[in-house]
């Protein structure tokens, strides 16, 4: 990958990857299933290519959840840490990648806010 690429890692360190740019896009997402997913009000997400995606380390650590009764929401964890790590969509056609596991300084703000009107009442834009 080039010097522009991007790196992230858990919150241990055991698993870290890069990812080579553009970024197809960047997104707020406030459902309550990412709200779960990430303790937060509100999940902030990338997505790339599955190409544009290197695992640098711990690979195997990753530990991918598919909600069953969604028809494409998962998630993936550092099984050490817990911490929200990348994962394939289930048609493999992209990558999501959890903005709070970059290293790297991103260039620009999310350009999309979505389901903004099923966000928690004590969400402020």
């Amino acid at each position: 990958m080039s010097d522009a690429a991007l790196r992230g890692s858990c919150l241990c360190g055991a698993v870290q990857f890069e990812i080579e740019p553009p970024i197809a896009s960047f997104v707020y997402c406030y459902c309550s299933r990412c709200r779960k997913s990430t303790g937060t009000g509100r999940a902030a997400n990338l997505r790339v290519a599955p190409g544009q995606l290197r695992w640098l380390a711990g690979e195997a650590r990753v530990r991918r959840f598919d909600l069953p009764s969604a028809r494409s929401f998962a998630t993936a964890v550092c099984e050490r840490c817990g911490s929200p790590l990348p994962h394939a969509t289930r048609s493999g056609r992209e990558m999501i990648v959890p903005a709070g596991a970059l290293d790297s300084a991103l260039a620009s703000p999310p350009t999309e806010h979505c389901e903004w009107e099923s966000r928690a009442r004590w969400v402020e834009k």
